[in-house]
């Protein structure tokens, strides 16, 4: 899960990381005095908050020197769709700006704790170079990049950030503070089981260490034990899959027209390979569990169906620890509670099979019935084109 940026100043904040003056989040002009107003005196940074990098290059950040400039661009910066490098030709409406205070930079630095699959473990990636994309200085000066790997279990220690400092040839007046800061940061980034956690850039004001900007991401599959991270909005997250996901359903949408429910990731994954192989294109990931049954095949039919982009329904399930004959038993039952708009195809295979395919044929439903995946898949393929049930 990523998070915008106030969010990560906000947790990085209660853990003692300090962060400018904070004015308020506004989504309407109306707002704005009240921000300047918590946020002291000027100048104010307008920024706009989405989930992508190299908001400055794309006018997504603003600096405003009165209550008169900074309504103006506020009125401007709301609603606007804003593109970077980061979101592949596609633009991001704003819908909320973060003001906050201006702070003296007297340097920039770029700091970041990423996961590092090498060394099976964190790894600080700095720069004295701050305020550029870390690409950009990895690919024009990579010899400004310091890598620094950590124990997970220790954390930064005392003496290896004091030897970072001097790398990134941060003054003896900033060294304490430094140290403090970049300590703090390496603990969130493994308390919060976190992927990534950049902080770009890293300034350096008069009397301090400052974060200027914060990206965190997080690991959906920690959220169980991170009761902070779990309340908030998943951004990236479309109605349907927070649904999903309220509903404890693996799902995740895609682009093609064929529904896709299945038990088992692995299963899933193989589905949708054999649908794009048969000519078709998955419009979902829909992984039900091991416990298929009546409520959970119900509630997935019904979020495949909220998809306008669907033109067929591929379910395909092994029958396990769930017998084939009580997951047809469901589907049925689902399919008498949910209006059927689409063709559904419907594989069974595993235990008690025989008995699973009977209840389905018996059931006076329109359900197109198939043997094995790939005689599934181009099933669900030419109802998709035809629309035959």
């Amino acid at each position: 899960m990523k998070l915008l940026e106030h969010e990560g100043k906000d947790i990085l904040k209660a853990r003692g990381v300090p962060v400018p003056p904070f004015g308020g989040l506004i989504k309407t002009a109306a707002q704005t005095a009240s921000a300047l107003k918590n946020a002291g005196k000027a100048p104010w940074v307008v920024k706009a908050q989405v989930l992508a990098g190299g908001r400055g290059k794309a006018g997504g950040i603003k600096l405003a020197k009165t209550p008169k400039e900074a309504k103006e661009l506020v009125r401007a910066m709301i609603g606007m769709n804003l593109a970077t490098h980061q979101t592949h030709g596609q633009a991001i409406k704003v819908k909320q700006l973060l003001i906050e205070g201006g702070v003296k930079i007297e340097r920039e630095l770029y700091f970041s704790v990423v996961m590092d699959r090498k060394n099976a473990g964190p790894t600080i990636i700095a720069s004295a170079q701050g305020g550029m994309e870390i690409e950009t200085i990895a690919s024009e000066h990579p010899e400004a990049i310091i890598r620094m790997p950590v124990d997970p279990n220790i954390g930064l220690r005392d003496f290896a950030a004091r030897r970072l400092a001097f790398q990134l040839g941060i003054p003896a007046t900033h060294t304490a503070a430094f140290v403090r800061v970049s300590k703090i940061i390496v603990k969130s980034f493994i308390d919060l089981d976190c992927s990534m956690l950049e902080i770009n850039p890293l300034i350096l004001t008069p009397k301090d260490v400052m974060a200027l900007d914060a990206k965190i991401s997080t690991d959906d599959n920690a959220l169980f034990r991170q009761p902070e991270l779990a309340q908030l909005k998943d951004h990236e997250a479309t109605a349907l899959e927070s649904e999903a996901k309220a509903a404890d359903i693996s799902y995740v949408g895609l682009d093609g027209t064929i529904g896709c429910m299945v038990n088992g990731a692995g299963l899933a994954m193989g589905t949708m390979d054999t649908i794009a192989l048969a000519g078709g294109s998955p419009a979902n990931f829909l992984d039900v569990g091991g416990g298929a049954n009546e409520e959970r095949v119900t509630k997935a039919l019904g979020i495949i169906l909220k998809d306008k982009k669907v033109k067929a329904i591929l379910v395909n399930i092994f029958g396990g620890i769930v017998k084939c004959d009580i997951i047809a038993g469901g589907v049925v039952a689902a399919l008498k509670k949910t209006k059927l708009t689409v063709p559904l195809v419907v594989r069974l295979q595993g235990t008690n099979v025989e008995a699973g395919r009977d209840i389905l044929a018996k059931s006076g439903l329109a359900i197109i019935p198939a043997d094995d995946l790939w005689e599934a898949a181009q099933k669900a393929v030419l109802a998709a084109k035809t629309g035959v049930k």
